[in-house]
């Protein structure tokens, strides 16, 4: 469903600082021994040296996940059910201290870590259909491998305020997912967050149900998935995806009360 259009983003150069991690050393004692004794200690510092580098290279090489929420930019499409992706963005960034004030790469953008994992957060401005614009764009530049990719959208397909989490998968129908795809050359490998925002009531359309607002007691239920999300988020980065999938897959639908 065609229901927006891509408007040009300003994209500012934003230079993304290198994650380090320090290793020491270890300090190695030559007292004085005989010529076969400071031979050994040599050639086991050497080793030692050889092998520590190679692990302080390798960490500092690790790539960040990229975290994205899909939606419309703007204040008319701000808190509707097309957005929840930008919301699920918002509340990771809250939670970890993250800025989102950046804007590169035609996207809301920012850069921290969740525990020791360095993160990068975006959130697309060029509107839900050409999403792809700016994810392949981060991808490509940061050469961040798809399986450390999690893209965050609302499907109509899933009960109000349910999650899912996939390891891969196609588009469902969603012009958002079909240009992320698309701008990944078709590749279908990498991770998904869906947020249920369910089916649209009686006949209406389903353009107009996917801007529509939530109500009171939506959005109080939305929020506790915002908190699973969150939740889910720091599993999949800490503890790995099957973790996270047994988290979010099995969670039990929270039931309103009173």
């Amino acid at each position: 469903m065609n229901i927006c259009s891509c408007f040009p983003v300003a994209s500012m150069k934003f230079l993304f600082p290198v994650w380090r991690f320090s290793s020491t050393r270890p300090l190695l004692s030559l007292s004085s021994s005989s010529p076969s004794r400071i031979m050994s200690i040599q050639n086991s510092s050497s080793s030692v040296s050889i092998s520590t580098s190679t692990e302080s290279k390798e960490k500092n090489e690790t790539s960040p996940w990229l975290i994205v929420g899909l939606g419309n930019p703007g204040k008319k499409f701000a808190a509707t059910r097309h957005n929840v992706g930008f919301e699920m963005v918002d509340t990771i960034a809250e939670a970890e201290g993250i800025s989102m004030s950046s804007v590169s790469f035609k996207a809301l953008f920012g850069k921290g870590f969740i525990g020791d994992v360095p993160v990068i957060l975006a959130k697309p401005q060029t509107f839900m259909n050409s999403s792809g614009e700016s994810v392949g764009a981060i991808v490509s530049y940061y050469k961040i491998p798809l399986k450390q990719v999690l893209v965050i959208f609302d499907d109509m397909d899933l009960p109000f305020a349910k999650l899912r989490l996939l390891p891969k998968g196609g588009h469902g129908g969603h012009n958002g997912m079909k240009s992320v795809i698309n701008h990944f050359k078709g590749n279908v490998g990498f991770p998904r967050l869906r947020i249920g925002i369910g089916r649209p009531p009686g006949k209406l359309d389903s353009v107009a149900f996917v801007l529509r607002a939530f109500t009171k007691q939506e959005r109080e239920e939305l929020n506790f998935t915002l908190h699973d999300g969150l939740e889910a988020v720091r599993i999949l980065l800490l503890d790995g995806f099957d973790k996270c999938a047994k988290f979010v897959n099995s969670a039990k639908k929270i039931e309103q009360t009173g």
